[in-house]
């Protein structure tokens, strides 16, 4: 089963996290809340309880890291060591790192936007120097995946399971999500 790692730090977007989590999960993907403490809470006040805190081996276990976004925390994953290191494993291993709405900043640092394309929330492309910034929904360039903020977590999710070969269509369905979104 793959395993996809969700990274959480103090002041994380708790609709990007908790969404992407849950989608995964309902994709019947093995998807583990990792933290940078045990308990995490999140830029409005809600807090989680990790299944694993993060270290050194994350990029050894995963197959795909996943960065939810939230003032401060992108700034506080974008500050943590070990997810730095991470992302930069997880890139030269060629596995799937993934960001929405502010991490991108993180992969950035991490050095993994370079010539490539991506998207953010609005804004965060006068922050971000390297690559080319698109208006997408979600972008996908080589291994990495970017998405532009909460109200796109549902694509963002689905676009990672459909990557990592997940046939989405009955999860779309049984979640009324074609309902809302015509495609």
């Amino acid at each position: 089963m793959k395993k996809i790692a969700v990274l959480v730090a103090p002041g994380f977007e708790e609709i990007e996290a908790i969404g992407i989590v849950d989608i995964l999960r309902r994709g019947e993907l093995h998807c583990d809340l990792v933290g940078l403490n045990e308990t995490v809470t999140g830029a409005h006040a809600i807090s989680v309880k990790c299944d694993r805190l993060i270290d050194d081996k994350i990029s050894q276990d995963y197959e795909m890291i996943v960065l939810p976004g939230g003032r401060p925390g992108a700034d506080n994953l974008r500050g943590n060591d070990l997810v730095i290191k991470a992302i930069k494993e997880m890139n030269k291993e060629n596995k799937w790192v993934a960001a929405i709405c502010a991490a991108p900043i993180v992969l950035e640092k991490a050095g993994v936007l370079e010539n490539k394309n991506y998207t953010a929330y609005p804004g965060f492309d006068e922050e971000i120097k390297e690559g080319k910034f698109k208006e997408d929904i979600v972008v996908v360039d080589g291994k990495i995946v970017t998405s532009r903020g909460p109200a796109t977590v549902f694509e963002f999710s689905y676009t990672l399971l459909d990557l990592l070969g997940v046939d989405t269509n009955h999860l779309r369905e049984e979640m009324m999500y074609n309902f809302v979104i015509s495609e």
